[in-house]
């Protein structure tokens, strides 16, 4: 099983400087790119079917093709969006502080693509080994000619920041990012235009998840097939997967993109713990629906588990097992999603520590039968196409979905007046 994202990283070492990435064929994709046209390399990416890796799943070569390329810009930026805040994710992390030199030859490529002479690698606050590491990969590959001026005699130049963050959920969404990039409030843009078209200071930029980015370089010096080739189902590639809850083993694994749930969470995740049954998990992350157990061996792929009436996500899978309130455990989500709305539309903001609080009554038994009914509207009311941008219809996804499958929980909160699991 071939596993380029991570075939490098070793937990016990500290991460490939630049002459031990070299040493690996590092850098050999950021050659082969130079000799290309940028509009050869976006079509290459494109024909991969790499899908986004931050949630989104939208065609990455697409994405880039709606960058202008009529060299009216003096200027174009390249993102890396490394926040990673949704609760249950930590994918992006092993990437960062396992194999930095790997994203930052994925950027290269990128920039170079689209023709962006200024890059980003936007940064969780909390993520400080990240930090560390990334600031001295970034640091060698300016010393070895592959960032600045003229990088490899090319006529291509590229500078590369790295920009920590202060640490707001909000700050996952493109838009908000970029606000927070130019130092104002992270709050989201009308869209359109599109970042493609007017992102960064104005200017065409193209913001990428860290997942997705570390695939370009292995997609230049393998090719679009062989990338297709890597998978068990419909999407291309290879999937960092996740899984956080009470398996054996939580952990996350580098897998062929289709892997079932099944296979995650019995196989690799080592299956439940004793005195523990599956009950149900949230496949994508905090702002997915909940799948359960009719659904475990669905394909862990996009359009799999779309059709399963959920969404893949992040690929981070939290478990739900049967001696955790569902009742609880979605509370705790809707507290962090109150907490982080941005309060820029009204929907959102009043409406989520509505939500939180409705949760937290039938949490102490103080619930109404009526509480449910007020539940389902929020989940209409926050639901797609109501709000600034997604994030209330990403929160109300677990909230929908355990209304769905653990109605029988919310019933026995507001029947007994307390939380039948305390």
């Amino acid at each position: 099983m071939e596993k380029p994202l991570t075939q490098h990283i070793n937990s016990n070492r500290p991460p490939l400087n630049f002459n031990e990435y070299s040493g690996v064929g590092g850098y050999e994709a950021v050659r082969k790119a130079m000799a290309m046209a940028p509009a050869e390399i976006t079509k290459t990416v494109q024909d991969s079917d790499l899908k986004g890796r931050g949630g989104a799943g939208f065609n990455t070569g697409m994405k880039w093709s709606f960058v202008p390329m009529n060299g009216r810009h003096e200027s174009k930026y390249l993102v890396a969006n490394a926040d990673e805040m949704e609760p249950g994710t930590f994918k992006d992390r092993l990437l960062l502080e396992g194999n930095p030199h790997q994203l930052i030859e994925g950027m290269i490529i990128s920039a170079y693509a689209i023709q962006a002479n200024v890059s980003y690698i936007f940064l969780r606050w909390a993520y400080k080994k990240a930090a560390r590491v990334i600031r001295q990969a970034i640091a060698e590959a300016y010393d070895a000619g592959y960032l600045g001026k003229n990088i490899l005699g090319s006529g291509f130049s590229l500078e590369m920041h790295l920009h920590t963050g202060v640490g707001r959920y909000m700050c996952g969404e493109e838009t908000a990012l970029l606000n927070a990039l130019e130092g104002k409030r992270a709050t989201p843009r009308t869209k359109p235009p599109f970042p493609q078209v007017s992102g960064l200071f104005g200017k065409p930029t193209i913001v990428n998840n860290v997942e997705t980015l570390c695939n370009i370089p292995h997609i230049i010096n393998r090719g679009a097939e062989w990338f297709k080739d890597l998978s068990l189902g419909d999407d291309a590639g290879t999937k960092l997967y996740g899984i956080s809850g009470r398996v054996n083993k939580p952990g996350i694994w580098e897998l062929p993109m289709g892997t079932t749930m099944r296979e995650l969470i019995e196989e690799h995740g080592g299956g439940m713990r004793k005195g523990y049954k599956f009950k149900g998990a949230l496949p994508g992350g905090a702002s997915t629906d909940f799948l359960v157990e009719e659904h475990m061996d669905v394909k862990m792929d996009f359009r799999s588990v779309a059709a399963a009436g959920s969404r893949l996500g992040t690929g981070t899978m939290v478990i739900l097992d049967d001696q955790t309130c569902p009742v609880g455990f979605v509370h705790n989500l809707e507290h962090f999603f109150a907490q982080e709305s941005c309060g820029w539309c009204t929907p959102c903001r009043e409406g989520l520590p509505w939500t939180e609080k409705i949760l937290k009554s039938l949490e102490n038994g103080s619930g109404r039968q009526e509480d449910i009914s007020l539940l389902e509207m929020h989940t209409q009311f926050l639901g797609p196409g109501n709000t600034f941008c997604a994030l209330a219809p990403g929160a109300m996804e677990p909230l929908q979905s355990a209304l769905k499958y653990f109605r029988d929980d919310f019933e026995k909160h507001i029947d007994e007046k307390r939380c039948p699991y305390k």
